[in-house]
């Protein structure tokens, strides 16, 4: 039998956040915790750069926040819950954020969703079409 969280390795833009995550992610979200504090946020938003310094998460971790790579941050350990503090600091809603991981329009993942969601229709496998 394969391993329960490795069956979620197949379908595709899946990143389940397990202990392997947590540990992996653990300053990254550290870090988006902070932001739950208004001076750390405007500490933040006056030079990311030097505030995430103080954190020490990988130079891939940094790199990704300061390019708002929210499916990259994921894959390095980011818990969404966390970090959807980033964009909250940034002024975004949660919608917009899951609408750019989807890579379609606010207005596009709106319509998915009351639709019902993404279709299961060539999302359920990586391996399918192989």
């Amino acid at each position: 039998m394969t391993d329960y969280n490795e069956a979620f390795k197949d379908i595709p833009g899946t990143v389940v956040f397990d202990a392997t995550q947590s540990r992996l992610g653990f300053h990254l979200n550290q870090f988006c915790m902070s932001l739950m504090k208004a001076a750390n946020r405007a500490e933040f938003k006056a030079d990311e750069a030097a505030y995430l310094k103080k954190f020490p998460m990988s130079e891939g971790q940094r790199q990704a926040v300061l390019a708002r790579d929210y499916n990259r941050m994921l894959a390095l350990g980011g818990n969404i819950y966390f970090l959807a503090k980033i964009g909250a600091t940034d002024g975004h809603s949660f919608q917009l954020l899951a609408s750019k991981m989807s890579s379609v329009s606010e207005e596009a993942y709106r319509a998915m969703m009351i639709a019902g969601g993404r279709s299961v229709e060539g999302n359920r496998s990586k391996s399918e079409g192989k």
